[in-house]
């Protein structure tokens, strides 16, 4: 079978049926390569489904996107949507950037400037004739909520209507998946959050694989359905946010979500029961302890939801699970949120955030002995990792 050209000509050798027998109408990514740009990634974006790729500067996501819409082509891999193979190394079939129906919004916009707005949206709609070609960019403009600027040039639109300009042409193309790089980077934190908002409410109108890349895990957190976490171009873990957050499956990942709370422990037999040795405490562990064996090595995560601090003169229920005495560490205030070091006897260090009124109430300052919980439920083992991750942690 020879590579399928730039200019979409024919596929010898080969079926159409069988071109056409991909895993679903979802976006499913598997390429490998060991350079120039290193590459070890898998993942896959459902159709209505918003996936975020993070990690830091360098990590491949970037080249991701660009590998997905056809402008860069790696040694080895696999790439299929809406049941169409887009990429196939081993088969040598690659579609050219052209047939493969993608809407890309960069972080700097990419637009026509001597364009109008209106222009702009119409340039993937050229195939059409000129007043349905303006009939649907007018509609498009008006689902971006930009009524009304049609006739404005790019030099006249703020960042914000910019940037919803290029997502209203990304779309005009029906792609059959949509591909955000940055896309709220370059505007103020005001103009970011209702980019976001617009983004969540667009969504609801249109049922194709979105992928995102942002270096904010908050807006990752905020927008996606899925993440994936990536490193040195190797695809680490992709899951929903709420168990990446509470379940990543290596201390590396957890850094790279700048989770904390990750330590050594030995398991050890108590009253029968196994636990979990941490300096002079033995903890309770909901899941993952009784198939170990005794002195076992173990590094474990706890999600700073999972500690409870207990209040001053008033025992709680948690007091009798997994209760530690620490001594404060740190306060910082940022507003109304507080976040709190405590150091444990044996020099550890666990960190958690309380709202500044709690953090008040219950008399927080630097040196001050408190008792908190650790919550059996939240306690999450590292199995075959090292506390001290390093950059070469492999994708489990």
């Amino acid at each position: 079978m020879g590579w399928l050209d730039a200019g979409g000509g024919r596929v010898a050798d080969s079926s159409m049926a069988e071109l056409a027998s991909g895993p679903g109408a979802g976006l499913s990514v598997a390429v490998n390569q060991t350079g120039p740009i290193p590459l070890a990634a898998e993942f896959t974006c459902q159709p209505g489904e918003l996936l975020a790729l993070v990690g830091p500067s360098g990590s491949g996501k970037t080249t991701l996107l660009r590998t997905i819409a056809g402008l860069y082509r790696p040694q080895q891999g696999r790439i299929s949507c809406a049941g169409d193979i887009w990429f196939d190394a081993e088969g040598k079939r690659s579609l050219a950037p052209q047939h493969r129906r993608v809407g890309v919004v960069f972080q700097d916009y990419a637009l026509f400037p001597h364009l109008t707005a209106l222009e702009n949206i119409q340039v993937p709609l050229r195939h059409l004739p000129q007043p349905q070609r303006r009939e649907q960019a007018e509609q498009w403009l008006a689902k971006v909520r930009l009524e009304g600027l049609g006739k404005r040039y790019p030099n006249a639109l703020s960042g914000g209507q910019r940037q919803r300009v290029a997502l209203a042409r990304a779309l005009a193309r029906e792609p059959k998946v949509l591909l955000l790089d940055e896309p709220f980077s370059a505007v103020d934190q005001v103009t970011r959050r209702r980019l976001q908002r617009e983004l969540a409410l667009l969504r609801q109108q249109i049922d194709i694989p979105i992928v995102l890349v942002t270096h904010d895990l908050e807006e990752a957190t905020a927008l996606a359905d899925k993440i994936c976490v990536l490193h040195n171009g190797v695809s680490l873990q992709q899951d929903t946010p709420e168990i990446l957050f509470s379940r990543p499956c290596s201390p590396l990942v957890a850094r790279l979500l700048d989770r904390h709370n990750l330590f050594a422990g030995v398991v050890v037999e108590v009253d029968g029961q196994r636990r979990l040795q941490w300096g002079e405490s033995s903890l309770e562990v909901a899941d993952g302890l009784v198939d170990l064996p005794l002195g076992k090595k173990v590094t474990w995560y706890l999600p700073p939801s999972d500690i409870v601090l207990h209040r001053r003169g008033r025992p709680s229920q948690g007091e009798r699970e997994n209760p530690i005495t620490a001594t404060v560490s740190e306060l910082v205030a940022l507003g109304g949120i507080t976040s709190v070091s405590l150091r444990v006897n044996h020099g550890d260090m666990l960190r958690f955030d309380i709202a500044t009124h709690a953090a008040r109430r219950n008399q927080l300052t630097s040196g001050a002995v408190v008792n908190v919980s650790l919550l059996a439920t939240g306690i999450h083992l590292m199995l075959g990792h090292q506390v001290r991750a390093d950059a070469h942690d492999k994708r489990k």
